[in-house]
């Protein structure tokens, strides 16, 4: 196991925060997404978390990375900017991903998925193996994983002590409560905030029901053949995930053959967040090997 102290740099942000919003017809639905960064090599392309539209994507992470590629973030069916029902299995989720993959005339994408992302990651990979040249899968668990299924138990009482402190709830959903992550969860979402111009708008309130519905529905199905990845994939958490506990991060890097995995000590969730400038470096060395 890769064990990473990060030094927690930084993280700066500018042209994610000012990208254009953009849509695209798939089957007759609209699907909203940004697009920057060079237009060569390997695109990139994210998913995001359960109830996270555009303006969730962490712009130090998107910019770090489309430093050197091209970065493609978009909405869910029924999410945002996006047309249609949110659907209520994260097979569905793939398959208008690999849909819009298409649509957008990219033959082949390299893959980043955070949270539900990464559920959402792993069956577009196992679906469209040809498609997929690496996977990098954040913040996740497998089918069937330890806990996923518990994520609404773990969630609600969260949102509500949010509300009760006047803070957003990623502040304990996503990062330790120790010191270090406290001031990291404070640098994070004011990173959300940078985009001041034709910001997406936030999920209904039935969208991210549906959702929630998906992710326990995936914590309970049976698990699927990793096995056959012969994707490169690298793993990325925190120690200390209350919402996909970090011991489905180490079920992954066991069950996909030659993944990579790194766990940053004192961090949730959020890992990526908090040590963002690492992240990106790692990210950006392992798609570029």
């Amino acid at each position: 196991m890769n064990q990473t102290l990060a030094n927690n740099h930084t993280c700066t942000s500018t042209s994610f925060s000012n990208a254009a919003n953009q849509s695209i017809t798939v089957n007759g639905v609209r699907f909203a997404y940004r697009d920057i960064g060079p237009a060569i090599g390997v695109p990139l392309v994210l998913f995001n978390h359960w109830g996270a539209v555009l303006d969730n994507f962490d712009p130090a992470i998107i910019d770090g990375l489309a430093r050197t590629r091209r970065v493609i973030t978009t909405d869910y069916r029924g999410i945002g900017g996006s047309g249609g029902t949110a659907p209520l299995t994260v097979g569905e989720m793939a398959d208008d991903a690999i849909q819009l993959i298409r649509a957008l005339g990219l033959e082949t994408v390299d893959v980043l998925g955070f949270s539900l992302g990464g559920f959402v990651a792993q069956d577009i990979a196992l679906k469209a193996p040809d498609r997929v040249r690496r996977l990098i899968l954040t913040g996740t668990g497998p089918a069937g994983g330890s806990g996923i299924d518990k994520v609404g138990s773990v969630t609600w009482p969260l949102i509500l002590k949010g509300l009760l402190t006047l803070r957003d709830p990623k502040v304990y959903l996503f990062f330790t409560s120790s010191a270090n992550g406290r001031r990291s969860a404070a640098q994070y979402l004011r990173r959300l905030k940078t985009r001041k111009n034709n910001r997406d708008k936030g999920p209904t309130p039935s969208a991210f029901l549906r959702q929630l519905k998906a992710i326990t529905a995936w914590g309970q199905q049976p698990p699927q053949d990793l096995g056959r990845l012969r994707i490169p994939t690298l793993i990325v958490n925190g120690d200390s995930d209350i919402m996909v506990p970090s011991v489905n991060s180490m079920a992954l890097a066991k069950r996909i053959p030659n993944a990579q995995l790194v766990i940053y000590e004192d961090a949730g969730h959020g890992g990526i967040f908090q040590h963002c400038v690492d992240f990106v470096a790692k990210a950006q060395a392992f798609l570029d090997a």
